[in-house]
């Protein structure tokens, strides 16, 4: 079954049909910049944009960069506090004309990961870890989700630990790859000790430079990069609506 998967983030609104059986991507993905600021009523009518240019007319998943709870989202840590208690399911549901599933960005790349790339088979607890703008977490225990974890927002050096090791303070900071991993080993470190996990899987744009801190990374728990890499939002998104 063709499903469209939408990935919203801080900075791009992306998406795709997806063939739900193979996990692969029946068209090319479609890229608008996200609006700023992301109020509400200006990202529904980016996605209705991209729905538009690939044709879709059925069933949509959604992967947004909140807590998301039956469709309300409830939290804007990387987007307009606008979205709080606003139901993104209708809201795009109402602009597309179409059914729309909306969950938790990183959620939905891990869905993508434990059903076709690094987690497929993988027992006992996996987290996944999506490193741009913020820090998404998804946590599975035997492949099925515990949803709208938050690891990125726990406390780290004063802050919370997205603000000091997501891809975003590299950015900001103009840190080199070096410096960077060594903070993000920390932000490890953290989540090794909190949930002592079998397998970390890293996404998110910062995961394809992972040779470029991978030697940073000293924790004992096994850490592998996605194999779905900026896909993964998207094919989640899309498994998401099944």
């Amino acid at each position: 079954m063709n499903v469209l998967g939408i990935d919203v983030g801080g900075s791009g609104i992306k998406g795709a049909i997806v063939d739900t059986k193979t996990g692969e991507l029946v068209t090319e993905r479609f890229r608008l910049d996200t609006p700023q600021p992301a109020d509400p009523d200006v990202v529904a009518e980016t996605v209705k944009k991209v729905v538009e240019h690939i044709g879709w007319e059925g069933p949509i998943g959604c992967g947004f960069p909140a807590v998301v709870r039956e469709g309300f989202v409830k939290t804007a840590s990387n987007i307009s506090k606008k979205w709080i208690n606003v139901s993104a399911a209708e809201l795009f549901s109402e602009v597309t004309g179409c059914p729309v599933k909306v969950m938790n960005d990183a959620d939905v790349a891990g869905i993508a990961e434990m059903t076709f790339g690094a987690g497929k088979g993988v027992a006992g607890s996996v987290v996944m870890i999506t490193i741009g703008t913020g820090l998404g977490s998804a946590l599975f225990r035997n492949g099925i989700l515990f949803p709208n974890t938050e690891f990125g927002h726990f406390k780290l050096k004063g802050d919370i630990a997205e603000r000091y090791a997501a891809d975003s303070a590299r950015k900001r900071e103009d840190l080199s790859w070096k410096k960077w991993g060594k903070r993000f080993n920390q932000y490890l470190e953290e989540v090794e000790l909190l949930l002592t996990p079998d397998l970390i899987i890293l996404g998110g744009g910062a995961s394809k430079k992972f040779e470029r801190y991978e030697d940073e990374i000293e924790i004992d728990t096994k850490v592998v990069t996605a194999e779905l890499l900026n896909e993964a939002g998207i094919v989640g998104a899309a498994l998401s609506a099944l």
